[in-house]
């Protein structure tokens, strides 16, 4: 399921959200510029690597990514559901949040496993995070998604409390099942970081929501 587009119109102007998918970018193209024999160096030194750990890497490791569709798809995410946070919590407060969730992520991919040599890149863990409190904040938004089926996709509203459910259920399954280490797999999706990260959202929005303001018309 792709989402594409949530239905709640954001009543203030995301800026941090805009200056995050920004940086990312920036930090994307920067990757590319780099030599294929520099990248990894790149990548290792300024990744989170559990083996290794590194305290500034838990927070230059959220904007670096592996590909075209990582990065892609992270921006993509924290576009929909970033703007509506950032609009409850006020932009300070939104920033201080959404890098907290990326460093709880990336000690959750650290406990799963602490002796891998991999480096542990990619905004997903904060992004997990603002969509955990999306989840909190608007369980009654709806979000237009793309199914895509055997021989066609679909295009339907569904409530954003079973789309970011059904998100959750698939990466804690997958952190189970595969539980995926440097030493066997040699990389792969660090999906308990996306879990850690989509909790710490859950929990932490209730101590950075502002205020509730007057219900919006889709409430």
């Amino acid at each position: 399921m792709i989402p594409l587009r949530d239905v709640i119109p954001s009543r203030t102007t995301p800026y941090v959200t805009v200056t995050i998918i920004i940086l990312n970018a920036l930090a994307w193209f920067f990757e590319l510029a780099l030599p294929r024999d520099v990248l990894p160096v790149f990548l290792q030194f300024y990744g989170v690597v559990p083996a290794d750990f590194s305290a500034p890497t838990l927070v230059t490791s959220m904007f670096l990514h592996g590909g075209w569709s990582h990065v892609i798809g992270n921006m993509w995410y924290l576009w929909i559901f970033g703007d509506n946070v950032e609009d409850r919590l006020g932009h300070g407060r939104f920033l201080f949040f959404y890098l907290l969730c990326g460093i709880g992520a990336a000690f959750g991919q650290i406990t799963i496993d602490p002796q891998s040599t991999l480096p542990v890149i990619g905004a997903s863990g904060a992004i997990a995070g603002v969509m955990g409190a999306y989840f909190v904040l608007y369980p009654r938004s709806r979000v237009l998604t793309l199914i895509p089926l055997i021989i066609w996709w679909e295009i339907i509203e569904l409530p954003a409390i079973l789309l970011l459910g059904f998100w959750f259920v698939m990466q804690l399954f997958s952190a189970g099942s595969v539980a995926i280490t440097a030493s066997t797999h040699g990389g792969g999706v660090a999906f308990m970081a996306h879990v850690a990260g989509f909790v710490m959202g859950m929990i932490g929005v209730m101590a950075f929501k502002k205020r509730r303001q007057p219900d919006a018309w889709w409430v």
